[in-house]
């Protein structure tokens, strides 16, 4: 093993007990385990432990009848998440709205995201939420129906952030009969916040 070890091409302590301890058990067996021949080896990790990143949910507190408000205002819904931190998040929003008129009718629900810590609106967080249409001259009765839609966005953050789902209705011809944002146990309508960077 001496001779192992004064080798040139072995350079230090710890190649040297390793290449003893391999003919240790060339020679003799299982003399030791491979392992016990030498210092254990660190082997650097490539896993990356970190905090679980902020996330949550929040849910429409009460009905909102758009009905009251003139055709094109911004309505505040009261659903609102508050992004804790600086950072990206995606925001995901169920909204459930139900929409009626009679014909000729052609109305529709807007939704939007409103930065309310910046007071701005997030761009391109547009959406139409529901639409009726319908140009029937004689109509039977009324037309339309509930619909929940999506609203997925990223935004990043530089801290605290609240974000609202503000939504407008529409009378482009005709008027609505029925137009709300809805939520009860036949559908929520949700707005869940991810951090993802």
């Amino acid at each position: 093993m001496s001779n192992l070890c004064g080798k040139a091409f072995i350079s230090s302590r710890r190649a040297c007990l390793i290449a003893a301890g391999a003919a240790v058990l060339a020679i003799g067996g299982a003399a030791m385990p491979a392992a016990a021949a030498a210092d254990p080896v660190p082997v650097p990790s490539t896993e990356h432990h970190q905090l679980a990143w902020p996330s949550g949910i929040a849910y429409l507190p009460a009905r909102v009848n758009l009905l009251p408000t003139v055709s094109g205002t911004w309505v505040n819904t009261g659903l609102e998440v508050t992004l804790p931190q600086a950072g990206t998040y995606a925001l995901d929003l169920n909204v459930r709205t139900r929409l009626t008129g009679l014909p000729p009718v052609n109305v529709y629900i807007v939704g939007r995201l409103w930065d309310v810590t910046s007071g701005a609106a997030l761009p391109n967080s547009e959406r139409i939420l529901n639409q009726v249409y319908d140009n029937t001259l004689l109509a039977a009765g009324a037309v339309g129906g509930n619909v929940t839609a999506p609203i997925s966005e990223l935004v990043t953050v530089s801290g605290p952030t609240t974000i609202r789902l503000e939504v407008q209705r529409n009378d482009n011809t005709g008027v609505a009969n029925a137009a709300d944002v809805w939520t009860d146990a036949n559908g929520r309508t949700s707005f869940r916040f991810d951090r993802v960077s």
